[in-house]
């Protein structure tokens, strides 16, 4: 689970909970120590790990939100080649198509997380315009308000052509519009963090044959990643767990 799905000693305990053999994290920690796995860059040689770490602090929640919007491949119908194979015939048709110019196109995943509880919020939509940010933003402010998170401080976000429009901008309104230094994407560190967790435990996590299939989970992805997946920041308990509100896992079913 370590090297293959790069997951921390808080996921693999869970995991290893749900499958009836329950071990303490401390214990998996210790394990991955001693095998020389407990460092990501020990698994990811290509990780980001050769400079000093950084903390962003976050006092409350609701202080400082961070905004992105991750660009992944649409999926065919039928699905594309990691059903069928890179050699096979439903992959060379597809890459004809996209040779004719009939591209499957892109989806277009928006993701809000508040920096202190960790609770996040995604959305897959069609493009990354300043309309589609802008309602983004409202509806993630009403989702977060359901959580006991009515106010947002601080809104951070790159500098994306969305993020810099009047429209974003008047849209953020009484709270504080941070944009990242360009080209430093650890400056908006907590959402990079989330898009990666994003992509090795839903995205690539699994074989989709479409579309639609795959924005079907994505609804379920937002409970379990919010309700039941153990997070380092909080002791092994949820994002959910440190919200006002207190939601508790037992509360957020999955159907």
């Amino acid at each position: 689970m370590r090297r293959e799905q790069k997951w921390p000693a808080s996921r693999i305990a869970f995991e290893l909970e749900q499958a009836g053999t329950p071990v303490s994290r401390r214990t998996i920690t210790r394990l991955l120590a001693q095998l020389g796995l407990n460092q990501r860059k020990y698994i990811d040689p290509n990780g980001e790990l050769n400079r000093e770490p950084q903390r962003i602090t976050t006092k409350r929640p609701g202080h400082m939100v961070h905004l992105d919007v991750k660009k992944v491949g649409r999926i065919p119908d039928g699905g594309g080649w990691r059903v069928h194979g890179k050699g096979s015939e439903k992959a060379k048709a597809v890459a004809r198509q996209k040779t004719r110019g009939t591209k499957t196109g892109y989806v277009y995943l928006h993701s809000a997380i508040d920096g202190h509880t960790r609770l996040a919020y995604t959305e897959a939509l069609p493009d990354e315009t300043a309309a589609t940010a802008v309602e983004f933003l409202g509806r993630a402010r009403a989702w977060f308000a359901k959580h006991g998170i009515a106010g947002i401080e601080r809104v951070v976000t790159d500098n994306g052509s969305c993020y810099r429009s009047a429209a974003f901008h008047d849209a953020v309104g009484n709270s504080r519009h941070q944009r990242i230094t360009p080209y430093t994407p650890r400056h908006n560190g907590k959402v990079e963090r989330y898009n990666r967790i994003l992509a090795e435990e839903f995205l690539y996590a699994r074989i989709w044959r479409s579309e639609a299939e795959r924005a079907a989970a994505l609804e379920v992805w937002n409970r379990h990643y919010n309700y039941h997946r153990p997070h380092g920041a909080h002791d092994g308990q949820p994002p959910a767990s440190a919200t006002p509100t207190r939601v508790s896992n037992v509360m957020a079913s999955y159907t």
